[in-house]
């Protein structure tokens, strides 16, 4: 009975070729969209959770009273560590981590820059990696040892054994290679290519309670409980720094989807744009589903003869809803398989613009199970309505072309699923507008501060050791403008203090700066305005203990003309010589905070250097040759400012990208839904249209005609989608301190061109139809 069933669809699909091709592209399109997804959505979720145990690794996090309001931080303090493991019986094992380091390897003649970190004693015991060769454990126990990956291992050792082999780091000290571990996998939230013993750095201000800087990591008991163990946690700080600061665990399997935290809670991160796509997938699929919908319940009347005779013959309700679903499901089918191979086709492009690989491996029983669930999903939701409507029609009215009347007849549902298609796809567009106005602003907007023609150097090696002669060089290059040096980039300043007082301070008032330490010039180079006051400079031998500081530092102080009070900070009670108009010192995600600028070219990691206008190849060139000649044991390394500005808004713009790209695509699927609609009703209203034209209509008149229903439909689409994009786009600016202002045109111009395309797509069926001989139309039946 069912292959009959199958016989019988697959007879339907041959007969009526241009509706099924329709069909299943829009099908295959849907599932495309909704497969990628997934696939994305299951690589984000599988972040952390291959390493054995993983539901015992916990990430420490501390919240903090700040003014009344609890803030938390993925920083702690060194001594952090030794706590847990000494005070908190559930914590089996404890490990500290140092940002990671991109630092020069050398092994005889091959040198190279890898990713690293500085790791405690108990890392492998905390984050259990395959070895390859050797010990992990006993290696960076040992400070003289160095624990690689395979990829490291094969790059610079080849066919050798690296167990024992002596190698260079950052062109300083020798290691002894005492282990090989696995690659880390990409949906790791701990990378590197080398660990050496955290002791290696550690240095004794780092042991102070107020200094946070490292990332903690704790393998708990299997048996113990997290609540228990954060309970303990709590009398850590009373016990041992007098702060009001309560350590807390996240389970590492979060920590890449919950990110953000709001009052000591997690309240966000990855998981937000998983929400966001995993909605988008279910519109793309709605939407084709609808297109199956609507042809189906359309030519409804033209089966009602053939469901009439088969129910007189003896054909069950049960029996044709079976027959209809079979067609729904052998549609999905065929849609499916292409679907699948677009996938194949495409996810090689769409793994280089994640920047990570997204495979699709359908032996894999998730993936299989979500493949025929989408396919059981897709068939029955689209063929469930038809099937009801046409298995429930009485014979009499079968057999007569009488469809059932009512409220959710043929035509009233139609409509409704048009109008709920198109609201779909204008979301997606005036989502697809906002989103890339929002973008628009981010890379056009004013920043306070100059990042064109702007180049950072790593100050390694020589370069530090000489930076004031290699400075003086780079400055003799006609192509260079200005050069200065900094801590870190100016556009992401990371580094913050409490540290800052001030005569007239409010004892209770808790402060949080950002800091930076700059050399020379650094407020000429980047093109800072000053509102009052000076730059650092040589000819002031005091300005080594001198701050400049910004209008919200100023403003949080209650200084109006700041220049000339003192303050207390890292260099001592000492003068503001200057401030600082505002500029942006993180993403536009984050407000300008307070921040101060301390003179110490000798705490720099970069040099800044402005090139002239026109001249910033010749200047790559002349730092280039400058770099080998004071640096020859380094590579020559370069990044411009606007491009590391770029790549703080990465996860945005890759966001903006797909929804561009999925709108368009819903766009597409709807508007091939549309075309076989209004070709389906030309098709039906022939007579209609032959009679018309005899008694005189005109071409337009019966095109206004044939394309007036439908454009209603858009309308009313458009009056439905606009209030629901406004108030979602409204909720994701919110998340941006700086963002641009949802415009009326914004929504005109989506509507505008949904229903330019919906006039394109039914007036191209309705002249057809219109230019068409009336005489064959009059002789139709």
């Amino acid at each position: 009975m069912i292959r009959n069933y199958f016989k019988i669809a697959w007879r339907n699909l041959k007969k009526n070729k241009f509706y099924s091709i329709i069909n299943i592209s829009g099908l295959a399109l849907g599932m495309f969209c909704s497969f990628l997804i997934w696939f994305w959505v299951k690589d984000e979720m599988s972040y952390d959770r291959f390493y054995p145990g993983y539901e015992d690794i916990y990430f420490v996090r501390c919240n903090s009273d700040f003014n009344g309001k609890v803030v938390t931080s993925g920083l702690t303090p060194s001594p952090l560590a030794e706590a847990l493991k000494k005070d908190v019986p559930e914590v089996a094992f404890v490990t500290k981590l140092a940002y990671n380091r991109n630092l020069l390897i050398n092994f005889g003649e091959k040198a190279g820059k890898e990713n690293g970190l500085y790791a405690s004693d108990d890392f492998f015991d905390v984050f259990r990696l395959p070895a390859i060769a050797g010990n992990p454990k006993d290696a960076l126990v040992s400070p003289d040892h160095i624990v690689i990956t395979r990829n490291v291992a094969e790059k610079y050792f080849r066919d050798i054994s690296p167990l024992g082999k002596t190698i260079r780091l950052n062109n300083d000290k020798d290691y002894t290679v005492g282990a090989v571990i696995e690659n880390i996998p990409s949906n790791s939230t701990v990378q590197l290519d080398w660990v050496v013993n955290f002791k290696e750095t550690e240095q004794e201000w780092m042991q102070l309670w107020g200094n946070t800087m490292l990332r903690t990591y704790v393998r708990l008991h299997p048996e113990a409980a997290p609540e228990n163990a954060e309970i303990n946690m709590k009398g850590i700080y009373p016990k041992y720094a007098d702060m009001d600061v309560i350590p807390i665990l996240q389970p590492l399997k979060d920590v890449r989807l919950y990110s953000d935290y709001k009052n000591g809670k997690p309240s966000g991160g990855g998981i937000e744009y998983i929400h966001i796509f995993m909605i988008v997938a279910l519109f793309i699929l709605a939407i084709a589903c609808i297109n199956f919908m609507n042809m189906a319940t359309a030519r409804s009347s033209l089966r009602a003869k053939e469901v009439g005779i088969r129910k007189v013959v003896g054909a069950g309700r049960n029996s044709l809803f079976k027959q209809f679903i079979s067609e729904s499901i052998l549609t999905s089918l065929l849609g499916l398989l292409l679907a699948l191979g677009l996938v194949k086709l495409m996810l090689p492009a769409f793994s280089r613009f994640l920047r990570r690989p997204i495979e699709m491996d359908i032996t894999d029983p998730t993936t299989l199970i979500s493949i025929i669930v989408l396919l059981l999903i897709t068939g029955f939701l689209s063929g469930s309505y038809p099937a009801l409507y046409l298995s429930a029609i009485s014979p009499i009215h079968n057999l007569k072309n009488k469809l059932k009347p009512g409220f959710l007849n043929a035509a009233f549902l139609r409509k409704s699923l048009v109008v709920f298609q198109f609201t779909l796809s204008i979301f997606l567009i005036i989502s697809m507008i906002v989103i890339n106005g929002q973008m628009q602003y981010m890379r056009s907007e004013n920043l306070g501060l100059d990042r064109e023609r702007v180049l950072s150097i790593p100050l390694e090696g020589e370069l530090y050791n000489k930076m004031e002669p290699f400075k003086q060089e780079v400055l003799r290059s006609a192509a260079i403008e200005n050069a200065t040096t900094s801590a870190m980039l100016p556009i992401d300043i990371g580094s913050s203090s409490g540290d800052l007082s001030w005569p007239e301070k409010d004892p209770d008032l808790q402060t949080n700066v950002s800091v930076m330490h700059v050399g020379y010039d650094f407020i000429q180079t980047m093109n800072i305005e000053l509102a009052s006051g000076r730059d650092f400079s040589k000819d002031f031998r005091t300005d080594s203990l001198a701050y400049l500081i910004n209008e919200s530092t100023a403003e949080l102080m209650g200084m109006e003309d700041p220049v000339g009070k003192q303050i207390s900070f890292w260099n001592g009670e000492a003068p503001v010589i200057g401030m600082m108009k505002d500029f942006h010192i993180q993403s536009l995600h984050m407000p300008i905070t307070p921040l101060v600028l301390c003179l110490d070219p000798l705490n720099s990691s970069q040099m800044l250097v402005k090139t002239r206008a026109g001249k910033t190849a010749e200047a790559i060139q002349d730092l280039e040759k400058l770099t080998r000649k004071f640096n020859p044991n380094y590579p020559f390394e370069y990044h411009f400012l606007d491009t590391e500005y770029e790549k703080l808004y990465r996860t945005d713009t890759m966001i903006s990208t797909l929804i561009r790209y999925f709108g368009i695509l819903a766009m597409v699927i709807s508007v091939m839904g549309l075309l076989a609609l209004a070709a389906f009703t030309a098709e039906q209203r022939t007579k209609e249209i032959g009679i018309r034209k005899v008694l005189g209509a005109s071409v337009t008149n019966i095109v206004t005609l044939l394309s007036g229903n439908f454009t209603r439909l858009v309308l009313i689409s458009i009056v439905i989608a606009s209030p629901i994009a406004w108030y979602t786009m409204h909720l994701w600016l919110n998340s941006f301190a700086y963002s641009i202002e949802l415009q009326w045109w914004m929504f005109i111009l989506a509507g505008s061109v949904v229903i330019l395309i919906a006039w394109i797509t039914v007036s191209g069926q309705s002249i057809k139809a219109a230019t068409a001989n009336p005489v064959k139309g009059l002789r139709s039946e």
